[in-house]
């Protein structure tokens, strides 16, 4: 006979740090659906849908994060009334003086969250103080949600958007569940005018949606996960145990790994918003397909790498105030943006290893006529994606002395006559990262036909389609809960 246990339903409702609430879990699938069915029945009431979702929105951070839920309170408070008072401030100065305050406000509380410790090892080692680390948690996906909100004051300041009435609407946007805490950073010149509009998902768009939740299901719990806990994280906390070669192989593996994990986040991101109604930008485009480190970053983290040049690249100036200041912006640009990863030394580095390629690339092709051809593009390929890697190892590392055993380990000590050894020993690792590769460089219109296939699917086989994937995550999942790795940006 059916029981039903009160006490497992209540404990749904309290905050678990140890089991955060994610788009891979079963629990999530459940609670998603009764989300769906109830969001449907509301649709005629526009106002109560709205609230419906923000609610399950604030909850769904609240599992993630605990009490820190009240952060996103705090933010809509805030930037809603000071995107309305600067709307009426009668002078230039009064808007610029609220838009500062929003600014103080977002990044502030960013910095206090992410960068108090970082900034009191810093002043310990260049005054030889006795600062001690604060016990501070850092809020799943910090970055992400006061980057977007402050989206919304400067556009109302730059006069680009028209402040909201209602705070319930702008709760909605900066709360939206889907990218919350892992992106992708949608504007709100984007997000708002699709608020109060009457949802609607065509037979193409749902297709999608089954297609892309699918695949981010694979390629996070499928090929990250396995890759991750497998091979890549051993590698990485004692690369001193592992030859060069499997070091190697684990800087090629963090590569896909953490593509697969951000990537499968914002498909799966896209989907869920797609299933309710609501658009979100393409957020990676093949970025190891890249020709040029450019070129990378205008693939790799869409939503971030464009919120940069809007509102802190072209703001110092662009190139538009001569070659030097562009290579300037260019490198300011990226070592604030390695600093948005995380409060640490390697993260300044890999932002600007970053800024330097991007400001080289950017002479080179001032300075050197470029004929293109396939050699040159296949080049061009190559030296990008080793770039990337190697660039990866910084971002990785746990410390500096990290990234000099990996590197050391791969230059003097790589040993490559063990490779048929590690191929046959790791042989499902070698797998995951081979078929994770081949998926990622087949062509753009092999991926559209396998979308295609998905959207002719009766409505059952689709939703068979999505079951057979949930129940694949959970045969090959981890043990442990495997978070998303931008949950801690």
């Amino acid at each position: 006979m059916f029981h039903l246990d009160l006490d497992k339903i209540l404990d749904q409702f309290v905050y678990h740090p140890e089991a955060p609430l994610l788009f891979t879990s079963g629990f999530f699938l459940f609670f998603f659906l009764v989300l769906m069915a109830v969001y449907r029945a509301l649709l005629p009431t526009p106002r109560l849908r709205i609230l419906w979702i923000t609610l399950f929105s604030l909850y769904f951070y609240y599992k993630c994060a605990g009490i820190f839920w009240l952060l996103h309170v705090v933010i809509v408070v805030v930037d809603f009334n000071l995107a309305r008072w600067m709307e009426r401030a009668p002078k230039p100065a009064h808007k610029k003086a609220l838009l500062v305050f929003s600014l103080f406000v977002n990044l502030g509380m960013l910095a206090y969250f992410k960068y108090t410790n970082y900034f009191a090892e810093l002043w310990n080692a260049a005054m030889g103080g006795q600062l001690g680390p604060w016990d501070i948690f850092l809020p799943a996906g910090i970055s992400f949600f006061t980057f977007q909100s402050l989206s919304y004051t400067i556009d109302v300041y730059r006069g680009q958007l028209k402040a909201l009435d209602s705070m319930l609407d702008y709760a909605f946007f900066v709360t939206f569940f889907p990218q919350m805490v892992a992106g992708p950073i949608v504007r709100a010149a984007d997000f708002l005018p699709q608020i109060n509009r009457v949802p609607f998902v065509s037979r193409e768009e749902f297709g999608r949606a089954v297609f892309l939740i699918c695949t981010g299901l694979f390629k996070k719990a499928v090929i990250s996960d396995y890759i991750s806990a497998n091979f890549v994280d051993r590698v990485f906390d004692s690369p001193l145990q592992y030859t060069g070669l499997e070091n190697l192989f684990g800087v090629y593996g963090y590569a896909m790994q953490i593509y697969c994990d951000f990537s499968g986040y914002s498909d799966m991101a896209i989907g869920l918003a797609l299933l309710m109604g609501f658009q979100f930008p393409l957020n990676f485009d093949s970025p190891y397909q890249s020709r040029s480190v450019t070129e990378f970053w205008r693939r790799w983290h869409i939503s971030l790498s464009t919120w940069l040049r809007d509102y802190l690249y072209i703001p110092l100036g662009g190139s538009r105030k001569g070659k030097i200041r562009t290579y300037i912006n260019l490198m300011l640009t990226m070592l604030l943006g390695g600093l948005w990863h995380g409060a640490a030394t390697r993260f300044i580095i890999w932002g600007a290893l970053h800024g330097l390629a991007l400001a080289f690339e950017r002479w080179w092709k001032g300075a050197v006529p470029i004929r293109a051809g396939p050699l040159r593009s296949a080049l061009g390929g190559l030296i990008t994606f080793h770039f990337v890697c190697f660039c990866w190892i910084f971002f990785r590392a746990q410390d500096l002395d990290t990234v000099h055993a990996i590197l050391s380990q791969i230059w003097y000590n790589f040993e490559p006559q063990i490779f048929w050894e590690f191929i046959g020993g790791y042989s499902g690792v070698v797998i995951c990262i081979a078929v994770g590769y081949a998926l990622h460089f087949l062509p753009h219109s092999w991926e559209q036909l396998a979308q295609d296939f998905v959207t002719r699917l009766p409505l059952p086989v689709k939703a068979l389609l999505i079951t057979l994937f949930a129940a694949l995550v959970m045969q090959v999942k981890s043990a442990e809960v495997q978070p998303f790795i931008y949950f801690q940006f």
